[in-house]
């Protein structure tokens, strides 16, 4: 015998048919959703990286910058044709410590428009570069990104053979 059903009972078979098709995330959907999110979360890291990379070197930068100038500093308060400014090419390198970092200072002396035998220029080129603690192929781009070149040209106390004094 078929009983016959009410409206009643047919409005409950219909909500439990769609309350189970309405039952939530699935593992797969959850699972696409945490790698899409780690992704995200692994490119915000490596920004966060090259960013606080990119502080170091400028800190390097700073510091080459003020070893360069110090030792610029010293030579101007150095007497022209003092032993200290006398020529040299600065193919090797003297190495500094400054805030715990050390730095390699290369120094080239070139004299210029002589008259009667005595330089009247002095061209000086200091040149900064931090001595990198990394590996070897980082070392190269650290002391490039980080190094400092100064050049400053110092001129004899003397009156040119064109003037009158």
């Amino acid at each position: 015998m078929l009983r016959k059903t009410s409206d009643r009972e047919s409005a409950k078979m219909t909500s439990r048919v769609d309350q189970n098709s309405e039952a939530g995330f699935s593992i797969l959907e959850t699972a696409i959703a945490l790698v899409l999110m780690t992704i995200v979360a692994l490119g915000a890291a490596s920004l966060f990286y090259y960013s606080i990379s990119n502080t170091v070197t400028t800190g390097d930068r700073d510091l080459s910058m003020a070893v360069a100038q110090q030792t610029m500093e010293q030579f101007r308060n150095v007497d022209f044709l003092d032993a200290a400014l006398t020529e040299a090419p600065g193919t090797t390198p003297v190495t500094l410590t400054r805030a715990g970092r050390q730095y390699q200072v290369y120094t080239t002396i070139a004299d210029s428009n002589a008259i009667n035998g005595q330089a009247t220029t002095k061209t000086i080129t200091v040149r900064v570069a931090p001595v990198s603690d990394m590996a070897s192929w980082s070392g190269s781009i650290t002391s490039y990104f980080g190094s400092v070149t100064l050049v400053d040209q110092r001129s004899a106390l003397s009156v040119g053979p064109n003037r009158a004094l």
